[in-house]
């Protein structure tokens, strides 16, 4: 997790509340740190406002392995029909918006 970084707070009443602390978790622990920090930071972004529906959509793809987000991300490869979804467009939006410099 990036240093100062605050990590989103989830409402504990909220019916998906256990899905969404376990998503932001497999998002943040992947396997290699570029993917760590853009998962974790998009999960730490988005998690908090996406519906049931786009939960569930997110959980199918970080189940992916880590090599085949990156080619879907950068357009290496396209994406299969069925994760070409509101959630892949905000990922690479929010990786496009992690390479452009901070002002």
């Amino acid at each position: 997790m990036a240093a100062g970084h605050e990590p989103p707070r989830f409402d504990e009443n909220d019916p998906h509340f256990a899905m969404r602390r376990m998503l932001r978790f497999r998002s943040w622990h992947r396997g290699t740190k570029e993917s760590d920090l853009l998962l974790g930071s998009f999960a730490d972004r988005h998690l908090p406002e996406m519906t049931p529906e786009q939960l569930e959509t997110y959980a199918v793809l970080i189940e992916k392995p880590d090599h085949e987000i990156y080619n879907w991300k950068v357009g290496r490869d396209p994406v299969p029909p069925e994760l070409d979804t509101d959630i892949m467009a905000m990922l690479k939006a929010h990786a496009i918006s992690l390479s452009e410099p901070e002002e």
